[in-house]
């Protein structure tokens, strides 16, 4: 099961979360689910922390 860690969103199947991303703040692994990813897609790309969107 997948959580994304800005919504909260859960998810038990895998195939489901191939379109959910990742990132790497502060030495600590966040996943985003789709959602989450394409709303917040440019300051992703800014590598803005997700503090900020």
């Amino acid at each position: 099961m997948r959580t994304c860690d800005f919504c909260g969103r859960t998810e038990e199947d895998d195939a489901a979360t191939l379109a959910w991303s990742t990132s790497v703040e502060r030495g600590r692994r966040q996943t985003y689910c789709d959602t989450c990813s394409r709303e917040n897609l440019r300051s992703m790309e800014g590598k803005l922390d997700s503090d900020f969107w």
